[in-house]
């Protein structure tokens, strides 16, 4: 096994800017994916390695796991792709990470924990910026009041934009609802029910509770039981949201999901460099505790793809240097609430007591 890693997914638009950066910084990634042509393309401009496969060809899979020690997975949608690399990462003791916001995803890999301890292998999905710089505020509110034991999130992006796969995942889920976390329970509320008013330092903004991924790693991370996460949203995505209570099972319907998908394809890869370097991200955390005590805090971060190739490519180069505590980890209990401050442009204020 030589000592190197495999992205899978490289030359998605998240796995591209990752391959990119990891070759900026004297790393070898193998680049792997389903479309032979694609990555070809790739590798030849990166003078990398390349395998294609698909995730259910498991003697390919294999294959080209027991030539890596750590898989990072670009692959969503990752409820539909995760369990096959997980496997396949259990079956060859190969480290895996992964960049998913996805809530069921989490779920069954925390209940994988005890089958990756025993062959001594980490899953840390969520490396990127859903979740790892929330996930380490949320860890930094608990130190901050170890007694905590309600927590609320919220993330405002500003001026970068969305990729093609982050869509289509949102495509994926505008026939649910939105998922909280209540004395340890997870459970739905109607979306566009529960909004709140946010200070990200510019002044309270209208925000919107939203499915994100920390409503399950923020319970693993810090243990606090009640737990919600905001987005700044304007008005017309409010109403939107509000509206798949009673659009959803339209929206979720096979060829509604078909033509919003295609209408997907049509857009570009995703925000260019120039809007990247534009974008900024703000993340606010709260933590209350039942003698009333209250702690908040915020974070400063380059935008949400800039963020995901330097949180991942971090835990990355932890893991190759055999920082890869085994079971399932969050970014803050495999690497501490303060991982996120090692990443370029990266502040944090503590605002309230």
């Amino acid at each position: 096994m030589t000592h190197t890693f495999l992205i899978y997914g490289s030359y998605g638009y998240t796995g591209d800017l990752i391959a990119r950066e990891a070759v900026v910084r004297g790393l070898r990634p193998i680049l792997a994916g389903r479309d032979p042509q694609r990555l070809a393309r790739q590798a030849a401009e990166l003078g990398l390695q390349h395998i294609a496969f698909s995730l259910d060809d498991r003697a390919a899979l294999d294959l080209a796991l027991s030539q890596v020690n750590v898989a990072l997975h670009c692959a969503g949608p990752f409820a539909a792709t995760a369990q096959p690399m997980v496997d396949g990462c259990l079956r060859q003791r190969v480290h895996y990470l992964d960049l998913t916001g996805e809530i069921q995803v989490f779920e069954a890999l925390a209940r994988r924990s005890a089958e990756a301890q025993a062959v001594g292998v980490m899953l840390l999905p969520g490396a990127g910026f859903d979740v790892a710089p929330s996930d380490c505020l949320a860890a930094h509110l608990k130190r901050r009041l170890p007694t905590a034991d309600r927590l609320a999130l919220g993330i405002r992006g500003l001026g970068s934009g969305v990729s093609r796969g982050t869509l289509n995942t949102g495509v994926e889920s505008l026939a649910g609802a939105t998922w909280v976390r209540r004395q340890g329970k997870l459970m739905q509320l109607p979306a566009g029910s529960l909004t709140r008013a946010i200070n990200f330092g510019r002044g309270m903004e209208s925000c919107t509770a939203i499915g994100w991924g920390d409503v399950a790693t923020a319970f693993y991370s810090t243990g606090i039981p009640t737990i919600e996460v905001y987005f700044a949203a304007p008005l017309a995505l409010r109403w939107g949201l509000r509206s798949t209570r009673w659009l959803g099972p339209l929206l979720g319907a096979p060829p509604v999901q078909a033509a919003l998908k295609a209408a997907v394809q049509r857009q570009p890869p995703g925000p260019n460099a120039a809007q990247r370097a534009r974008g900024r991200s703000l993340l606010w955390g709260e933590v209350r505790d039942p003698a009333g005590q209250r702690r908040v805090s915020r974070l400063s971060t380059p935008d949400g793809y800039t963020s995901t190739v330097l949180a991942a490519l971090a835990m990355v180069e932890k893991a190759l240097a055999g920082q890869a505590p085994p079971g399932f980890q969050t970014p803050s209990l495999a690497y501490g609430a303060d991982l996120v401050l090692e990443l370029p442009g990266v502040t944090r204020e503590d605002v309230a007591q």
